[in-house]
């Protein structure tokens, strides 16, 4: 494999701690009680923002207005664009990462592999993160959908990739993450491998089929490494 394309959250980035610890905090200072529950019922929601996203919506009203309309449904008036803001500032400051990160990215980086960031976010909040995390250096380019004005699975955001990297093959390029949704989908509309990062093991309930899957960074080491070209 010549490049690698990684998502960020829950691939390299611990997306999952760092938005628990981001929302506990917005809601203890809107009021809100049973936190534990709130955020349970917030991530049914956000999933639904997400999936409006990959699928053409506009992406910045969505956003800006998430927590005003979910905040709502507990009897609590805010506004959207500010806490919106309130959460990005705490989300860009949490920089906690995968165990074993930059052992696996020291590997495929000395062993000529180039590596790029393909992710979705918001451009100020993912590279701050990146930065936090001392893993931007590893990257040749970072690519994020606010700055390509498309999310993953859109293949234009693709476009965006390999427009910069022509030589770029379905035989020496592989993109890597947690999503079926957004990376594997995004991956077989691109026509390149995709590499589903599944460490808890969770069931395949949909029809997107991921070309390797793996549940742990030695298994994607040996095989980004094994198939290089």
């Amino acid at each position: 494999m010549k490049y690698a394309i990684f998502d960020l959250d829950n691939t390299i980035l611990d997306f999952d701690s760092a938005e628990e610890a981001s929302l506990t905090a917005v809601f203890r200072s809107h009021g809100v009680t049973d936190i534990i529950q709130a955020e349970q019922d917030y991530q049914t929601y956000n999933q639904s923002v997400w999936q409006q996203i990959e699928q053409g919506a506009e992406r910045d009203s969505l956003l800006d207005q998430r927590f005003q309309v979910f905040l709502a449904t507990l009897g609590i008036n805010v506004d959207g664009p500010t806490v919106q803001q309130e959460y990005d500032q705490l989300l860009s400051h949490s920089y906690q990462i995968i165990p074993g990160t930059h052992e696996l990215l020291t590997t495929l980086k000395n062993a000529g592999l180039t590596l790029l960031v393909g992710t979705n976010g918001i451009k100020d909040t993912q590279l701050s993160r990146l930065a936090g995390a001392h893993v931007t250096d590893y990257f040749d380019q970072i690519f994020i959908s606010e700055t390509i004005g498309y999310a993953k699975p859109s293949p234009h955001f693709f476009d965006a990739i390999f427009n910069e990297y022509p030589d770029m093959t379905t035989t020496n390029t592989a993109m890597i993450g947690d999503s079926l949704r957004s990376d594997i989908a995004g991956a077989v509309r691109a026509d390149i491998p995709s590499v589903w990062y599944n460490p808890q093991h969770e069931a395949n309930q949909t029809l997107i089929q991921p070309t390797y899957t793996v549940d742990n960074f030695n298994q994607l080491q040996r095989l980004l490494l094994n198939k290089k070209s």
